[in-house]
């Protein structure tokens, strides 16, 4: 679970380490940190138990998302890289293929 002060909004580009146990071929439990990089479309539940943020990247041309409970345990950490001025509480509009640039700065 990441105790986080950040405040998440739409259209900041993020990267969220999630921690991934796997198998390896001998059986045995190996644990690793996995990020996932894109774009918050969207913010639900804000300040509630149940918040979550969804996050789209493009990954060989094609969209993929994730939807992020923040209370999640195995996430370990959310960095923001880059913040956009946007105009909307939901970018839904992004998965259509919109082409505008969006005003960005990044973030250090």
């Amino acid at each position: 679970m990441v105790e986080t002060k950040l405040e998440l909004k739409p259209g900041m580009t993020v990267r969220v380490y999630q921690k991934i146990k796997e198998l390896n071929s001998k059986g045995e439990e190996k644990e690793r940190v996995q990020y996932f990089e894109g774009m918050i479309i969207a913010r639900k539940h804000n300040k509630e138990v149940g918040a979550t943020i969804t996050v789209r990247k493009i990954s060989d041309g094609i969209g993929v998302e994730k939807i992020f409970p923040l209370n999640l345990p195995t996430i370990t950490k959310i960095e923001i890289k880059k913040e956009a001025k946007v105009k909307r509480a939901k970018l839904y509009y992004l998965r259509d293929g919109y082409k505008k640039k969006l005003k960005e700065k990044v973030v250090k």
